[in-house]
Protein backbone atom coordinates (compact mmCIF):
# COMPACT_ATOMS: atom_id res chain seq x y z
CA UNK A 1 0.00 0.00 0.00
CA UNK A 2 1.01 3.60 -0.46
CA UNK A 3 2.31 5.30 2.71
CA UNK A 4 -0.32 6.66 5.07
CA UNK A 5 1.44 10.03 4.84
CA UNK A 6 0.33 10.28 1.18
CA UNK A 7 -3.24 10.89 2.30
CA UNK A 8 -5.27 13.32 4.35
CA UNK A 9 -8.24 11.80 6.14
CA UNK A 10 -10.83 12.05 8.85
CA UNK A 11 -11.67 9.49 11.51
CA UNK A 12 -14.98 8.42 12.96
CA UNK A 13 -16.40 5.41 14.77
CA UNK A 14 -17.09 3.74 11.44
CA UNK A 15 -13.54 4.21 10.18
CA UNK A 16 -11.34 6.39 8.01
CA UNK A 17 -12.48 8.56 5.12
CA UNK A 18 -9.81 9.68 2.66
CA UNK A 19 -10.23 13.42 2.06
CA UNK A 20 -7.16 14.22 -0.01
CA UNK A 21 -4.02 12.91 -1.67
CA UNK A 22 -0.61 14.54 -1.29
CA UNK A 23 1.61 11.75 -2.62
CA UNK A 24 3.78 11.62 -5.75
CA UNK A 25 1.20 9.98 -8.00
CA UNK A 26 1.89 7.02 -10.28
CA UNK A 27 0.37 3.71 -9.23
CA UNK A 28 -1.46 4.23 -5.94
CA UNK A 29 -2.70 1.54 -3.58
CA UNK A 30 -5.06 3.01 -1.00
CA UNK A 31 -4.41 1.27 2.33
CA UNK A 32 -7.13 -0.87 3.87
CA UNK A 33 -6.42 0.51 7.33
CA UNK A 34 -4.91 3.67 8.79
CA UNK A 35 -4.12 3.92 12.50
CA UNK A 36 -5.74 0.54 12.95
CA UNK A 37 -9.09 1.70 11.56
CA UNK A 38 -10.61 0.52 8.26
CA UNK A 39 -10.68 2.90 5.30
CA UNK A 40 -14.40 3.03 4.51
CA UNK A 41 -14.83 6.03 2.21
CA UNK A 42 -13.31 8.23 -0.48
CA UNK A 43 -14.65 11.73 0.12
CA UNK A 44 -15.83 14.35 -2.34
CA UNK A 45 -13.00 15.58 -4.59
CA UNK A 46 -10.45 13.54 -2.63
CA UNK A 47 -8.20 13.00 -5.68
CA UNK A 48 -9.43 15.87 -7.87
CA UNK A 49 -6.97 17.16 -10.51
CA UNK A 50 -4.19 14.72 -9.58
CA UNK A 51 -2.63 14.67 -13.04
CA UNK A 52 0.24 12.37 -11.98
CA UNK A 53 -2.10 9.56 -10.88
CA UNK A 54 -1.90 6.61 -13.30
CA UNK A 55 -3.67 3.77 -11.47
CA UNK A 56 -5.60 3.25 -8.25
CA UNK A 57 -6.43 0.15 -6.25
CA UNK A 58 -9.26 0.80 -3.79
CA UNK A 59 -9.38 -1.50 -0.74
CA UNK A 60 -12.33 -3.79 -0.12
CA UNK A 61 -13.30 -1.90 3.02
CA UNK A 62 -14.52 1.10 1.01
CA UNK A 63 -18.28 1.36 0.45
CA UNK A 64 -18.64 4.81 -1.13
CA UNK A 65 -16.85 6.67 -3.89
CA UNK A 66 -17.79 10.27 -3.31
CA UNK A 67 -18.81 13.10 -5.61
CA UNK A 68 -15.96 13.93 -7.96
CA UNK A 69 -13.60 11.58 -6.12
CA UNK A 70 -11.23 11.17 -9.09
CA UNK A 71 -12.48 14.10 -11.17
CA UNK A 72 -10.04 15.28 -13.83
CA UNK A 73 -7.31 12.75 -13.04
CA UNK A 74 -6.30 13.00 -16.67
CA UNK A 75 -3.62 10.24 -16.60
CA UNK A 76 -5.68 7.70 -14.65
CA UNK A 77 -5.91 4.68 -16.94
CA UNK A 78 -6.79 1.91 -14.48
CA UNK A 79 -8.93 1.58 -11.37
CA UNK A 80 -9.77 -1.44 -9.26
CA UNK A 81 -13.16 -1.00 -7.61
CA UNK A 82 -13.80 -3.57 -4.84
CA UNK A 83 -17.04 -5.45 -4.36
CA UNK A 84 -17.73 -3.54 -1.16
CA UNK A 85 -18.65 -0.37 -3.10
CA UNK A 86 -22.39 0.20 -3.47
CA UNK A 87 -22.46 3.65 -5.08
CA UNK A 88 -20.25 5.27 -7.70
CA UNK A 89 -20.84 8.92 -6.95
CA UNK A 90 -21.70 11.73 -9.33
CA UNK A 91 -18.68 12.88 -11.37
CA UNK A 92 -16.54 10.17 -9.69
CA UNK A 93 -14.34 9.47 -12.74
CA UNK A 94 -15.18 12.40 -15.04
CA UNK A 95 -12.34 13.42 -17.37
CA UNK A 96 -10.10 10.45 -16.60
CA UNK A 97 -8.13 8.28 -19.06
CA UNK A 98 -9.70 4.98 -18.06
CA UNK A 99 -9.67 2.43 -20.87
CA UNK A 100 -11.87 -0.23 -19.30
CA UNK A 101 -13.89 -0.57 -16.11
CA UNK A 102 -15.29 -3.54 -14.27
CA UNK A 103 -18.07 -2.42 -11.98
CA UNK A 104 -18.43 -4.91 -9.12
CA UNK A 105 -21.67 -6.69 -8.40
CA UNK A 106 -22.21 -4.75 -5.20
CA UNK A 107 -22.90 -1.47 -7.03
CA UNK A 108 -26.54 -0.43 -7.35
CA UNK A 109 -26.18 3.13 -8.68
CA UNK A 110 -23.88 4.61 -11.33
CA UNK A 111 -24.06 8.31 -10.60
CA UNK A 112 -24.67 11.34 -12.79
CA UNK A 113 -21.67 12.07 -15.03
CA UNK A 114 -19.79 9.19 -13.34
CA UNK A 115 -17.69 8.36 -16.43
CA UNK A 116 -18.53 11.46 -18.47
CA UNK A 117 -15.96 12.33 -21.15
CA UNK A 118 -13.75 9.34 -20.44
CA UNK A 119 -12.78 9.44 -24.10
CA UNK A 120 -10.51 6.36 -23.91
CA UNK A 121 -13.12 4.16 -22.22
CA UNK A 122 -13.86 1.36 -24.69
CA UNK A 123 -15.19 -1.34 -22.38
CA UNK A 124 -17.43 -1.48 -19.32
CA UNK A 125 -18.97 -4.39 -17.48
CA UNK A 126 -22.26 -3.46 -15.80
CA UNK A 127 -23.30 -6.12 -13.26
CA UNK A 128 -26.81 -7.28 -12.55
CA UNK A 129 -26.83 -5.49 -9.21
CA UNK A 130 -27.13 -2.08 -10.88
CA UNK A 131 -30.65 -0.65 -10.87
CA UNK A 132 -30.00 2.91 -12.03
CA UNK A 133 -27.73 4.38 -14.69
CA UNK A 134 -27.97 8.09 -14.02
CA UNK A 135 -27.91 11.09 -16.34
CA UNK A 136 -24.82 11.48 -18.55
CA UNK A 137 -23.19 8.48 -16.81
CA UNK A 138 -21.27 7.30 -19.90
CA UNK A 139 -21.68 10.29 -22.24
CA UNK A 140 -18.76 11.04 -24.57
CA UNK A 141 -17.01 7.72 -23.98
CA UNK A 142 -15.51 5.34 -26.58
CA UNK A 143 -17.63 2.33 -25.62
CA UNK A 144 -18.13 -0.04 -28.54
CA UNK A 145 -20.91 -2.22 -27.14
CA UNK A 146 -23.06 -2.15 -24.04
CA UNK A 147 -25.19 -4.77 -22.34
CA UNK A 148 -27.58 -3.29 -19.80
CA UNK A 149 -28.61 -6.08 -17.43
CA UNK A 150 -32.14 -7.01 -16.40
CA UNK A 151 -31.62 -5.47 -12.97
CA UNK A 152 -31.56 -1.94 -14.42
CA UNK A 153 -34.90 -0.13 -14.35
CA UNK A 154 -33.87 3.34 -15.51
CA UNK A 155 -31.50 4.59 -18.18
CA UNK A 156 -31.02 8.27 -17.44
CA UNK A 157 -31.19 11.23 -19.76
CA UNK A 158 -28.11 11.53 -21.98
CA UNK A 159 -26.68 8.36 -20.38
CA UNK A 160 -24.75 7.34 -23.53
CA UNK A 161 -24.91 10.68 -25.33
CA UNK A 162 -22.49 11.05 -28.25
CA UNK A 163 -20.86 7.65 -27.82
CA UNK A 164 -19.76 7.67 -31.44
CA UNK A 165 -17.98 4.28 -31.31
CA UNK A 166 -20.99 2.45 -29.91
CA UNK A 167 -22.20 -0.17 -32.40
CA UNK A 168 -24.60 -2.34 -30.41
CA UNK A 169 -26.77 -2.04 -27.32
CA UNK A 170 -28.81 -4.63 -25.46
CA UNK A 171 -31.34 -3.16 -23.04
CA UNK A 172 -32.47 -5.47 -20.26
CA UNK A 173 -35.99 -6.67 -19.63
CA UNK A 174 -36.64 -4.63 -16.50
CA UNK A 175 -35.79 -1.23 -17.96
CA UNK A 176 -38.99 0.81 -18.05
CA UNK A 177 -37.64 4.16 -19.24
CA UNK A 178 -35.07 5.03 -21.89
CA UNK A 179 -34.21 8.60 -20.99
CA UNK A 180 -34.27 11.64 -23.23
CA UNK A 181 -31.27 11.74 -25.59
CA UNK A 182 -29.96 8.54 -23.98
CA UNK A 183 -28.26 7.42 -27.22
CA UNK A 184 -28.32 10.74 -29.08
CA UNK A 185 -25.62 11.05 -31.76
CA UNK A 186 -24.44 7.45 -31.38
CA UNK A 187 -23.60 7.62 -35.06
CA UNK A 188 -22.16 4.08 -35.30
CA UNK A 189 -25.06 2.40 -33.48
CA UNK A 190 -26.41 -0.19 -35.91
CA UNK A 191 -28.13 -2.58 -33.51
CA UNK A 192 -30.37 -2.14 -30.48
CA UNK A 193 -32.42 -4.70 -28.59
CA UNK A 194 -35.12 -3.05 -26.50
CA UNK A 195 -36.27 -5.03 -23.45
CA UNK A 196 -39.88 -6.08 -23.15
CA UNK A 197 -40.74 -3.90 -20.15
CA UNK A 198 -39.82 -0.55 -21.66
CA UNK A 199 -42.88 1.71 -21.61
CA UNK A 200 -41.35 4.99 -22.76
CA UNK A 201 -38.69 5.82 -25.35
CA UNK A 202 -37.60 9.34 -24.49
CA UNK A 203 -37.35 12.41 -26.67
CA UNK A 204 -34.32 12.27 -28.98
CA UNK A 205 -33.41 8.84 -27.54
CA UNK A 206 -31.80 7.47 -30.72
CA UNK A 207 -31.46 10.61 -32.85
CA UNK A 208 -28.73 10.36 -35.53
CA UNK A 209 -28.04 6.66 -34.90
CA UNK A 210 -27.02 4.24 -37.67
CA UNK A 211 -29.80 1.79 -36.89
CA UNK A 212 -31.00 -0.31 -39.82
CA UNK A 213 -34.00 -1.91 -38.11
CA UNK A 214 -35.86 -1.54 -34.85
CA UNK A 215 -38.39 -3.70 -33.07
CA UNK A 216 -40.41 -1.79 -30.49
CA UNK A 217 -41.97 -4.21 -28.00
CA UNK A 218 -45.63 -4.31 -27.01
CA UNK A 219 -44.79 -2.80 -23.61
CA UNK A 220 -43.95 0.59 -25.15
CA UNK A 221 -46.77 3.13 -25.04
CA UNK A 222 -44.94 6.35 -25.95
CA UNK A 223 -42.27 7.14 -28.54
CA UNK A 224 -40.97 10.63 -27.82
CA UNK A 225 -40.36 13.53 -30.16
CA UNK A 226 -37.43 13.05 -32.55
CA UNK A 227 -36.79 9.61 -30.92
CA UNK A 228 -35.40 8.13 -34.15
CA UNK A 229 -34.99 11.40 -36.04
CA UNK A 230 -32.24 11.47 -38.65
CA UNK A 231 -31.54 7.72 -38.73
CA UNK A 232 -31.07 7.50 -42.52
CA UNK A 233 -30.22 3.78 -42.54
CA UNK A 234 -33.42 2.84 -40.72
CA UNK A 235 -35.42 0.89 -43.29
CA UNK A 236 -37.49 -1.39 -41.05
CA UNK A 237 -39.53 -0.59 -37.95
CA UNK A 238 -41.82 -2.98 -36.11
CA UNK A 239 -44.08 -1.12 -33.69
CA UNK A 240 -45.69 -3.10 -30.88
CA UNK A 241 -49.37 -3.22 -30.12
CA UNK A 242 -49.07 -1.10 -26.97
CA UNK A 243 -47.96 2.12 -28.64
CA UNK A 244 -50.58 4.83 -28.18
CA UNK A 245 -48.47 7.92 -28.86
CA UNK A 246 -45.85 8.61 -31.51
CA UNK A 247 -44.72 12.16 -30.96
CA UNK A 248 -43.73 14.73 -33.54
CA UNK A 249 -40.96 13.84 -36.00
CA UNK A 250 -40.22 10.57 -34.18
CA UNK A 251 -39.10 8.93 -37.41
CA UNK A 252 -38.41 12.03 -39.51
CA UNK A 253 -35.45 11.60 -41.84
CA UNK A 254 -35.55 7.81 -41.79
CA UNK A 255 -35.95 5.58 -44.83
CA UNK A 256 -38.59 3.38 -43.22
Amino acid sequence: ASPDTDFTYTSSESGITITGYIGPGGDVIIPGTINGLPVVGIAMYAFIDKAALTSVIIPDSVTTLGYGAFYNCTALTSVTIPDSVTTIGDFAFTYTALTSVTIPDSVTTIGNFAFYTCTALTSVTIPDSVTTICNYAFAYTALTSVTIPDSVTTIGNYAFYTCTALTSVTIGNNVTTIGASAFYTCTALTSVTIGNNVTSIGNYAFTFAALTSVTIPDSVTTIGIFAFFGCPALTSVTIGNGVTTIDAAAFFGCTA
